[in-house]
């Protein structure tokens, strides 16, 4: 996340910063980013990029999250080359207009949708996965036609510093660039005018980003957060669900924007469900978590602090231990918290995963309903009348039935939040839309051109207009 000042983010300045961006608008508007072949160009240069360059790419996000090779390569290097593959393979397709038909009354003409870049992008990426959560939107910001700067997370430090020496290696200087920093250079970038800005983080810092950006009235897509349920109940699998559980919920120690909050189960399974997911940990990760290579670890002191401070007072029924100086804690279940508490009331962002325990799964509906709409939601069940249910009678950004967060593996189902978990959306298609302005077309001929609807005006006239209207 990228802490920004509320009081500075609205000054406009010319600075090293400010110039950067202005000599980037220069670029765009000097009009070759729209061209297919310097998209095309540029996405095949940031793939090589991440061919070449790998192995020190993992090495940074080993050093920054403890992210084990395999981890690192599906959810940050892997996930972003399958984004550019599928760009390039349907990208000459979505630049292409979009026909659409035209009515009687604007006959003859023909009209169509016209997608066109919306010029100079701000990406401010987050920490917990500091390489796809910038890239990502990168692509879709070139697939696009668009110039981007792109802000790293200052608390992914190690990523931070190789990405601003890499990109410039292998993308066009003229139309993208990488601010380093913190607070004042953050707030210094939302002082600037862009035509989109593209924020993923948590709710505090997307309102200042919204803020600032309403100073120009600039579009802004916010991928947020939020505390995203699981619904388990008694007609589920409980050894494939554990598994499913423990995998999403603990990968990158956590910390993943769509990782369950919170598992809402069934009183009658809830034993077995406990004892299932405590098995599949150990299965995973070993008798020893802290010895695991599979296992990452908390980003920084203040973060886990916070996370330590969640757990008092509570009922702590498996994990629990920690090791604030390697960053090291435990994956731990919490039976039943109160309701009020700081781990039911903020979003955890961390290893810990509590368990409510319901007398009827008719109650997990209304218990979701009363708090903001979550990132993600995920039920587990066989009952396809209570799938439906849920489906109709909740609201989330994204849902997935009997699985954690496959659907973020699919290109062509978008991604984006609802409500205070974000707004707009990308991945695939999605993200090319996005950050394109999609510009509506109609074209005439100088042909039959009726005097219908030119005064004087007449009952006669008001009949026929009533007819072809």
């Amino acid at each position: 996340m990228n802490a920004v000042n509320p009081n500075a983010a609205a000054k406009e300045q010319l600075s090293p910063i400010g110039d950067k961006v202005m000599a980037i608008r220069e670029v765009f508007a000097s009009g070759y980013t729209k061209e297919y072949a310097w998209r095309v160009e540029q996405l095949k240069q940031l793939e090589l990029l991440i061919h070449e360059k790998q192995g020190v790419l993992l090495e940074a996000l080993a050093a920054d999250l403890g992210k084990c090779k395999t981890e690192a390569w599906i959810s940050e290097l892997g996930f972003v080359l399958s984004d550019i593959k599928h760009t390039l393979k349907h990208l000459k397709k979505w630049m292409k207009p979009r026909k659409t038909s035209t009515p009687m009354g604007a006959q003859p003409g023909k009209s169509y949708v016209l997608p066109e870049p919306l010029g100079t992008v701000l990406i401010i990426g987050a920490w917990n996965y500091p390489f796809q959560l910038l890239l990502a939107p990168l692509v879709a910001a070139i697939a696009a036609g668009n110039c981007a700067v792109l802000k790293p997370s200052e608390l992914a430090e190690n990523m931070s510093k190789l990405l601003s020496e890499v990109i410039p290696e292998y993308l066009d200087n003229n139309a993208f660039a990488v601010v380093e920093g913190a607070v004042d250079e953050t707030t210094e970038l939302l002082a600037q005018r862009f035509d989109h800005i593209f924020y993923t983080g948590g709710e505090a810092v997307g309102k200042i980003v919204m803020a600032a950006a309403a100073k120009h009235l600039t579009p802004v897509t916010l991928e947020l957060g939020g505390k995203s349920p699981c619904i388990v109940d008694s007609t589920a699998s409980i050894d494939v669900t554990a598994a499913r559980i423990v995998w999403s919920k603990w990968m990158n120690a956590g910390q993943t924007c769509v990782a369950p909050d919170y598992v809402l189960v069934d009183k009658s399974i809830a034993d077995q469900l406990l004892v299932a997911i405590e098995n599949k940990i150990t299965a995973f990760y070993g008798e020893s978590t802290e010895a695991s290579k599979d296992y990452g670890k908390v980003i920084n002191q203040r973060h886990f602090q916070r996370l330590a401070n969640y757990l008092e007072d509570q009922k702590v029924v498996f994990g629990g231990r920690q090791n604030i100086q390697t960053g090291y804690f435990e994956p731990t279940l919490v039976l039943n918290p109160p309701l009020d508490s700081d781990l039911m009331q903020q979003e955890i962002f961390g290893p810990i995963l509590p368990i409510i325990t319901l007398d009827s799964m008719h109650q997990a509906i209304p218990f979701i309903n009363e708090r903001s709409k979550p990132l993600a939601l995920y039920l587990y069940s066989n009952n396809d009348e209570y799938k439906k249910k849920v489906l109709l009678q909740t609201s989330a950004g994204n849902v997935c039935i009997n699985d954690g967060f496959m659907f973020m593996t699919n290109p062509n189902l978008p991604f984006g939040g609802v409500g205070n978990s974000g707004m707009g959306s990308y991945h695939g298609r999605a993200g090319f839309d996005g950050l394109s302005h999609l510009k509506t077309v109609m074209e005439r001929s100088f042909k039959f051109d009726v005097s219908l609807r030119y005064p004087p005006f007449n009952k006669l006239k008001l009949s026929l207009l009533k007819r072809i209207l």
